[in-house]
């Protein structure tokens, strides 16, 4: 995701570390002190659950880059694409209570999607990535992201970028649209709105897509942005969009995916009250774990939803169109329904973990073998959305040798 704003450098004292971890996880608290003093993150907080309950619940450091603010338990940070296993959540508990069928076509539900070409695109796809719908046809103007029913109505009448099903590309900015209006036009209710009514209220989660005003003092400013000079950096040679098809440059895809709908500062009161679900959800680390514990728990969906959202929709050695200029070198993606799956260990070393990962480098995931879940929030922006970020495999590791179990 795009977010247009200064590079800022840091200068803070030493971190804080506050909260509790139990004994037999210290390991992961060694961890968490030398991101601060080995990695450099300003702030941050991580949480694991087991069996429901926090055995860590971390936090340290401050919520801004001149270190004024200190980093509370109750301090929320945007967490990009790590909101994507939110939005997909939403989609399965209508899923779970027979009110969305995967394999029905999405104008079923959404009558003015089934055009140019995407009359027969079943909601199963707009979850896998395989919908070729990553971006408009033209890159929308600044603010555009802002409003839901423009962006909705502009997607419906797009047509695919490659033909449907035959191959999957991550969708960075436009999965939230697309599987947020499905639920929209199923519930009444915003994305956003549905997420805290029906799954992070109860639970008593703080995680957030479309950031109420009253919360917007406790968000952390994120230190560093996807932005231009970011992904010139990144992507040096990259062309200038307007693209007309795929083959226009290697990294035509990923300029598609990542720049055709510019988000804004993700820092502006306008970006966190914003629904982006793709890519703007404001959490702590506790709340997400909260989330997912209690899919690892198997308390949120029946049991046969659970497994069916971390079955594989990849095939065999099948490249991930988008994600492969953005992931290291050598690594493999597969997708379950809106959720990557632990194939490569970044979630541990059970194969069967699913979660998410953030730009920038938050990671979040169900490991329902080990009844564990998972969140780390920060805002010093790092690498990776897949879960690389070192400051990440870090604490997996340390979290996993705690269980004594070695991270594959």
């Amino acid at each position: 995701m795009t977010a247009p704003g200064r590079r800022e450098e840091t200068t803070v004292e030493p971190a804080t570390v506050s909260g509790h971890c139990a004994p037999e996880f210290a390991g992961v608290r060694d961890a968490f002190e030398r991101n601060f003093s080995e990695h450099g993150d300003v702030g941050a907080a991580v949480a694991v659950t087991v069996d429901g309950e926090a055995v860590v619940d971390l936090w340290g450091g401050h919520a801004d880059a001149a270190g004024t603010r200190p980093w509370e338990r109750d301090t929320l940070v945007n967490v990009y694409s790590t909101s994507k296993g939110m939005t997909a959540l939403c989609a399965h508990l209508l899923v779970d209570r027979g009110e969305l069928n995967l394999d029905a076509p999405v104008s079923r539900y959404w009558p003015e999607f089934g055009q140019a070409g995407k009359e027969d695109i079943p909601v199963l796809w707009l979850l896998s990535h395989r919908a070729g719908l990553i971006a408009p046809r033209e890159p929308l103007p600044a603010g555009h992201a802002y409003d839901w029913d423009r962006v909705c109505a502009i997607l419906a009448a797009t047509p695919p970028w490659w033909e449907p099903g035959t191959a999957q590309g991550y969708h960075a900015v436009t999965f939230g649209y697309l599987v947020g209006e499905v639920v929209r036009r199923i519930t009444g209710q915003s994305l956003g709105a549905f997420l805290r009514s029906e799954i992070t209220g109860p639970l008593g989660a703080r995680v957030f897509i479309g950031t109420p005003a009253e919360e917007h003092a406790r968000c952390a400013d994120m230190v560093g942005q996807l932005d231009e000079a970011r992904l010139a950096e990144q992507f040096p040679g990259a062309p200038k969009p307007p693209f007309r098809s795929l083959a226009d440059h290697p990294l035509a895809i990923v300029m598609l995916a990542l720049t055709y709908i510019p988000t804004g500062d993700v820092n502006s009161a306008a970006y966190r009250s914003a629904e982006i679900p793709a890519g703007n959800a404001h959490a702590g680390a506790h709340g997400l774990a909260t989330v997912y514990g209690a899919l690892a728990a198997g308390t949120l969906v029946r049991r046969g939803t659970l497994e069916a959202m971390r079955r594989s929709q990849s095939r065999p050695g099948e490249r991930d169109l988008t994600i492969d200029a953005l992931a290291p070198a050598g690594y493999e993606h597969r997708w379950g329904l809106g959720y990557m799956l632990n194939h490569q260990g970044q979630a541990g070393p059970n194969p069967r973990a699913f979660g998410h990962g953030g730009a920038g480098g938050s990671f979040a995931f169900a490991d329902p073998e080990n009844r564990l879940s998972y969140a780390y929030t920060m805002n010093k922006y790092g690498g990776g959305t897949t879960g690389q970020d070192p400051r990440n495999a870090g604490l997996v590791r340390a979290v996993y040798q705690a269980l004594g179990q070695n991270r594959s």
